[in-house]
């Protein structure tokens, strides 16, 4: 546990404060709120979907069969540590073209992904691929995917902040066909 704690903590504490600011407004401003991403990132991203409905926004997962056609003055917020995923560009790409502004979470400022994104967010964690790097001792993209869900937490916490609404409020909301 104590090398783990120990990598998210280095990580997490690198990340731009500036750029947590920039997507926690850009969260803030967006009519609908769409999250994207593949596997491990795709689940943590999941889950901050549902700390934003908590918050009574209007949060939608691309793919989901309920979800609607995403337009101008929405936001997609996706994640990929290479930045090159297959089906995390393409959405990225179907919201710029709709009008909708792009956030990503990435370790890869030269990625497509990054350049499709009015709002970026760098994590200085290795990529999937990257064994040996030095920068972890973890398996694959773990670190990455450890601190995305550290600063969704971060931003969701970030967002109350800028409330009134007390922790029964968002209880409310919260599922109760579990």
């Amino acid at each position: 546990m104590s090398l783990v704690a120990g990598e998210v903590t280095s990580t997490a504490g690198q990340v731009e404060g500036d750029q947590l600011e920039a997507l926690a407004a850009s969260i803030r401003s967006a009519e609908r709120v769409f999250v994207s991403g593949a596997g491990r990132s795709g689940l943590v991203l999941r889950m901050a979907a549902m700390r934003l409905m908590h918050l009574g926004l209007n949060v939608h997962v691309a793919g989901d069969t309920t979800t609607p056609a995403i337009r101008a003055g929405d936001l997609l917020l996706v994640a990929s540590g290479s930045g090159t995923t297959a089906g995390v560009v393409k959405a990225a790409e179907t919201a710029a073209a709709a009008g909708a502004q792009v956030a990503a979470v990435t370790t890869n400022p030269v990625s497509r992904l990054a350049e499709l994104a009015d709002t970026m967010v760098i994590v200085p964690a290795a990529q999937k691929t990257d064994h040996g790097s030095g920068v972890t001792r973890q398996y694959s993209g773990s670190l990455f995917e450890q601190v995305l869900f550290v600063l969704t937490e971060s931003i969701f916490q970030t967002l109350w902040n800028h409330t009134d609404a007390p922790a029964e409020e968002l209880w409310l909301r919260h599922a109760n066909l579990e």
